[in-house]
């Protein structure tokens, strides 16, 4: 179950491709390819080891108070996917 108050980190098993929009996440496990719809989103992805929680990771990327809801629930489908995990 997905805990923001945890820490978490990208998959090894997940390569990242940076587009305008976001970017392409492929997993090697699966073989499943999402995407990651806003820029912001992958910096919060691609700091979530720098930070000592999820939470911390979307301050970090300086979401605004209004939008917090809606990122941390996207990390919770990407935790879903197996596209971040617990570290």
């Amino acid at each position: 179950m997905f805990d923001a108050e945890r820490p978490y980190r990208c998959s090894p098993q997940v390569a990242l491709r940076p587009e305008p929009f976001g970017a392409l996440v492929y997993h090697f496990g699966t073989r499943q390819l999402s995407f990651l719809k806003t820029p912001e989103l992958l910096d919060i992805v691609g700091s979530l080891e720098l930070h000592k929680d999820v939470r911390s990771a979307v301050d970090g990327a300086g979401v605004p108070p209004d939008r917090r809801a809606a990122y941390l629930k996207a990390l919770a489908g990407l935790a879903a996917a197996g596209t971040i995990e617990p570290r």
